[in-house]
Formats: C-alpha cells, structure tokens, sequence
C-alpha cells in the first residue's frame, strides 16, 4: 500500500493587514467587529477571534497606504516545512526562512510568493496564549465568552485575493505546489476568471479572480472573512453596524458560489472590505469535481439574490474597488 507522503496545508492562519489609521481600524475590528487583542507593539496589533486558540487571525500594522502584507497558513505536521521548503524550491519557487519570531507567537516559518505576486507565510509551531479569567467563557471549547463584545465574529473563514494575471495558471500553481483543490470556478469565453479552491472541507480558503486591467499593482485583497453561525447572526451584525455609524458595503445577500450568506463592510481606518460570512455547505466527498459557473451565471454565481451593484458586466469579467497587496 502506497502512503501519502505529499506535505500539507491544514488551514488558513491569519492575515497581515497595513492600515494608514491604526487606531480607527483597531477600533473598527476590535470594538465593532469583536476581535479581542492578544498583543500590541507601537506600531502592530494582533488579534483573535472568539473561538481561535492560535496566538492570532489578523495582524493590524500602522502604514502610509493600505494593503495586504501576507497571508499565513499552517501545515498539517510539523515535518511539512521541510518538505515544503524542499517541493517548492524544486519547483522554481524561492523560498525564504525566517526564524521564530517571539512578537508574534510563530516558530520558524517559510516566506515565498504566489505567481499572481501574493506573500504567503508557512508555519507549524505557534502559541497559543491563555485568556483572562474575566473574558473566558463558560465553554471548556471555546476561548471568550459568546458576543464579548461588537458583532462577536468566531473564526477567520476566507481570503479573496485579485490579480492581474490570468487565474488559471495560479490555481494550477496553487494545486501543484500547495495542495488546494479546485472547488468552484467561472469560466467565460475569454477564459477562467476566478476560482474558489480550499484545502479544508470549506468550498473555499482562498479564491484567486481576476483584476481589471487598469489596477495600480497586479496583486490585491479584495476582502478577508469572518465567520458567524448562522444567517441571523450575519442580520444583527448589520444593525452592530449601522449603530456604530458604519454602512454595510454590500449585502446580506446570497452567494451562488458556496451558498454562503454574506454582508460586506470597509474598515473606515484603511478601507480594506470585510466580509462577514455564514451558512453555505462543506465539501466530504475525495472525488468532488470542481463546479463550472459560465457567463450566463455570473450573476447567480456572485449573488442568487441580493445586492447586484458589484456584479460584473459580462465585457469586464472583473469586479473592482479591491485593496492593494
């Protein structure tokens, strides 16, 4: 019997945002979306969700612009980094290894870049640091307390990354040297322009679309994602929302792609998009084939009811107002 010995990813880790308002944005993730704050520095702040064990989900840096940093991911075992150190450097990809960083909890880790010009950052060991008495929960399998505090949002979910480059070859890169698979993806004549794949039984931790061809740089965030049990939850965060004097971006609505119940919102300190995000279904199945959306389902794709503005006309293939990378 032949046994699996390929390394893994287990799931998606945290993302690294810059903000140009470090503190609106802290307030915006921490006060209204209901991250609680493991560890500051002057200029980086590291959050959590309720149900999160690991030192962090998000990191919230002070910059001159907006943009995505990198995006981490945690391997399956901890001999994985090795072998994925090994399996992307001989297959062209530079790969660069960083040691234990004690601020933010990881052990050594490997740095590389994705096709489309996205940072990813590989890790095993991390911390897992303990919560105060007074924000504990009841539950032995929960970190904090339910609605601690804002929308109480209970685990990171997704990252919807862009790129001006074509999408395919980076799904087709991310398959190869990753192991995601290819769990939903619209195609039009012109080709594939986005692609929702995942390494869990999600339908998607990560998708890759296709960006305008007139973006400043060719790597972007389009938005970041939270999850929340159910699609009541998603309809109380939007009067969270509103009641901090934040207009929801887009939604609730519907997702074609994934079933998911969706409401977007910015972060009024740097202008990333948030998506808060629930239902949808999983995916059980080791021979699942990848679900073809064409150009006439675009629209039911991207949304089966609800909001249609950020839609994209079938001449563009692409959506806009994305984050810079």
């Amino acid at each position: 019997m032949a046994y699996h010995n390929q390394p893994e990813i287990a799931k998606l880790g945290a993302a690294h945002l810059f903000t140009p308002d470090l503190e609106k944005s802290l307030w915006f993730f921490h006060d209204v979306i209901g991250l609680e704050i493991v560890a500051r520095t002057e200029t980086k702040v590291y959050l959590r969700a309720a149900m999160e064990r690991e030192h962090h989900s998000l990191v919230l840096e002070a910059g001159e612009r907006s943009r995505l940093d990198h995006v981490s991911w945690r391997v399956r075992r901890p001999e994985d980094l090795d072998k994925f150190y090994t399996q992307l450097t001989e297959n062209g990809t530079e790969v660069a290894v960083q040691a234990p960083d004690a601020e933010d909890g990881y052990g050594e880790s490997l740095r590389l870049q994705m096709p489309s010009g996205h940072k990813l950052r590989l890790y095993w060991d991390v911390e897992k640091p303990a919560v105060a008495e007074a924000d504990r929960s009841v539950l032995l399998n929960q970190r904090y307390k339910s609605w601690n505090r804002g929308i109480g949002v209970r685990r990171i979910d997704h990252v919807n990354l862009w790129s001006t480059h074509e999408p395919e070859p980076v799904h087709q890169w991310l398959t190869d040297n990753l192991g995601f698979k290819l769990r939903e993806y619209v195609q039009t004549p012109h080709g594939r322009i986005g692609g929702w794949m995942s390494v869990t039984p999600l339908v998607h931790d990560i998708a890759v679309m296709k960006a305008g061809p007139h973006e400043t740089t060719p790597a972007r965030m389009h938005h970041l994602a939270f999850w929340l049990d159910n699609a009541a939850d998603v309809l109380r965060a939007a009067d969270i929302l509103v009641e901090a004097g934040i207009k929801p971006d887009q939604g609730p609505g519907k997702h074609g792609v994934s079933q998911a119940f969706f409401l977007y919102v910015r972060d009024p300190g740097s202008g990333h998009r948030v998506e808060i995000f629930s239902n949808g279904y999983l995916i059980f199945d080791p021979d699942w084939e990848p679900v073809e959306w064409g150009v006439d389902d675009i629209a039911t794709a991207l949304a089966m009811w609800g909001p249609t503005d950020y839609i994209p006309h079938t001449d563009d293939h692409v959506m806009n107002t994305t984050t810079e990378a």
